[in-house]
């Protein structure tokens, strides 16, 4: 399978978000870290990781935690 995100927005709604697919959950990780802070900025404020159409884990918000 590959694994990719799915983009929500700040109800918890399908959003808009690359289109991007990755051959590994390791892979789509650390795309993940070093894109997540445009996303936000994007306007996604949570990601779930599918791995084809199943979900890995999520939804994870971009928020951090205080």
């Amino acid at each position: 399978m590959s694994y990719s995100w799915r983009y929500l927005d700040e109800h918890g709604n399908p959003t808009s978000g690359p289109d991007e697919t990755f051959t590994d959950q390791t892979e789509a990780e650390s795309w993940f870290t070093e894109t997540w802070p445009d996303l936000l900025d994007d306007g996604v404020h949570a990601v779930t990781l599918l791995d084809g159409d199943s979900e890995v884990y999520g939804p994870m918000s971009l928020h951090e935690q205080s």
